[in-house]
């Protein structure tokens, strides 16, 4: 059973408890972690604040050196990684692979930023005599990095790697299900010299050791990547000591079909950022407005191209040209998808049944047509491979429509006319918009999201100073 991280040690819990880790594609038990408790996520925090006095001290350089360290091994063991991640969330090994990728490339980005960060000089009026202005940036302290089930390594990427880049310490909690590689990544930044203490891990159930970790007084900073619901929680909890807290939460991210679009390149986009991960996404392309005139066409290609999946075991692959899609996380998760399936008020035109499998959470992908607007899968995050399709004619009308959800995370636009992507971009409430491409997270770009998606942003240099406190230096008397 592997062990949880505290000050370079490996634990079990305080209260010597476990929890199950189960493959949700087979429902086996992979293996167990231990399930902290409030006295673990004390000793992690303590020890973090203990930590932080000499990494805050570190050369940036040095610091810079020791994730760069951690992404090569991370690289160098990706299989390994991806396996591990495959038995624990149920995404297919290549969907795995690209997220231990994408994880290695967030860490050499910050290893990168980390040392061009700069500070700033102004000259000040001679008021009261010449002076001069410093803006300097001091890291916060101890970090609490919370991460889902749906891309437990991506996400610990984007909340450890600037943290640390910055000089805090960090304490991490994974999703109960999903604890097994982000020991594994743990460990592999003590094999790259990260000193005891600056990273923890503890494991276990949010409702045991969540409210500890976020309400702690000597936690500092606090990145939370879940639902809406957990987010609004977290947000409460975080209030009384004036935390800084960035929420990366739900999403039904509106896609924007027009007439001019290249519906070939729209449909193969929309499949992925829909199907990707079985659709467990907070980002992804969840409502689909298409005009008229090449609705007919997108429907047609969508529904032959969604038919290539298969769902099962992450592990095996289909018989050709059939496409491998991983289980639903979660029993009750698949529950609550063939609930908004079935209260949709559209024509399902493929999938929504479970399978023939006796074993495993498993969905077939599933396009519904014309769904009423005030459907769940209209209204609600929809939290898997489920795709309403909607047209429409009037473009004032598919910006209302794209508008009209509580959400506001990501959104989509498919045309060359410059007039239309203008609009897009300033009248489509979300944090980001893509134009003629997939919904994708860059380490490069500034993400968050706006409504009840969140706020805060992660990712690019600007996470750089979400992490440091802003502090401004006068200096005078040197005339």
């Amino acid at each position: 059973m592997p062990e949880m991280l505290i000050g370079g040690e490996w634990r079990q819990a305080a209260a010597h408890e476990e929890l199950e880790v189960v493959n949700p594609a087979t429902e086996e038990i992979v293996d167990s972690v231990p399930a902290g408790s409030p006295e673990d996520v004390e000793l992690a925090v303590a020890t973090a604040k203990r930590a932080f006095t000499e990494w805050s001290k570190t050369d940036v350089e040095k610091r810079a050196a020791i994730i760069g360290k951690a992404a090569e091994l991370v690289q160098a063991n990706a299989k390994e990684l991806a396996a591990t991640l495959t038995s624990e969330q149920g995404k297919p090994i290549a969907e795995a692979m690209g997220e231990v990728t994408h994880l290695a490339h967030g860490l050499h980005y910050y290893a990168e930023a980390a040392t061009k960060t700069r500070g700033a000089y102004q000259d000040l009026p001679s008021t009261f005599g010449p002076a001069y202005g410093l803006v300097i940036r001091r890291p916060m302290g101890v970090c609490a990095a919370i991460t889902p089930y749906n891309f437990p390594l991506t996400l610990l990427g984007t909340k450890v790697a600037p943290a640390l880049a910055s000089g805090n310490t960090v304490v991490a909690k994974p999703a109960a299900t999903t604890p097994l590689a982000t020991l594994h990544v743990a460990k592999l930044f003590a094999d790259a010299g990260l000193p005891d203490g600056v990273l923890n891990v503890v494991t276990g159930r949010g409702k045991d050791i969540g409210d500890a970790l976020v309400g702690h007084p000597d936690v500092k900073r606090i990145a939370f990547t879940g639902s809406t619901e957990i987010g609004r929680h977290v947000a409460t909890l975080a209030a009384p000591d004036l935390k800084r807290v960035t929420l990366e939460l739900g999403g039904s991210d509106p896609v924007i079909i027009c007439a001019d679009a290249d519906v070939d390149a729209a449909v193969k986009a929309v499949i992925i950022g829909r199907y990707w991960n079985a659709g467990q996404a907070c980002l992804g392309c969840k409502r689909v407005f298409v005009h008229d005139s090449v609705y007919d066409a997108f429907v047609s290609q969508l529904t032959e191209r969604v038919a290539r999946y298969e769902p099962g075991d992450g592990t095996t692959k289909p018989e050709k040209p059939k496409l491998r899609m991983g289980p639903i996380h979660t029993k009750q998760g698949r529950d609550e998808l063939l609930e908004q399936i079935e209260s949709s008020g559209g024509e399902v035109l493929i999938g929504g049944g479970t399978g023939s499998s006796d074993k495993g959470w498993f969905l077939e992908p599933a396009v519904i047509a014309e769904p009423t607007p005030d459907s769940r899968v209209m209204r609600e995050e929809v939290f898997g491979p489920v795709l309403p399709v909607s047209k429409f004619t009037d473009f004032d009308d598919a910006i209302t429509r794209a508008n009209d959800t509580p959400y506001g995370l990501g959104s989509s636009i498919w045309t060359h006319d410059a007039r239309l992507i203008h609009r897009a971009a300033q009248e489509i409430e979300s944090g980001m918009t893509w134009v003629n491409q997939i919904h994708y997270g860059y380490d490069e770009l500034p993400f968050g999201g706006v409504k009840a998606s969140g706020y805060g942003k992660e990712h690019g240099i600007e996470a750089l100073d979400s992490y440091v406190e802003i502090k401004s230096v006068v200096v005078g008397g040197l005339a």
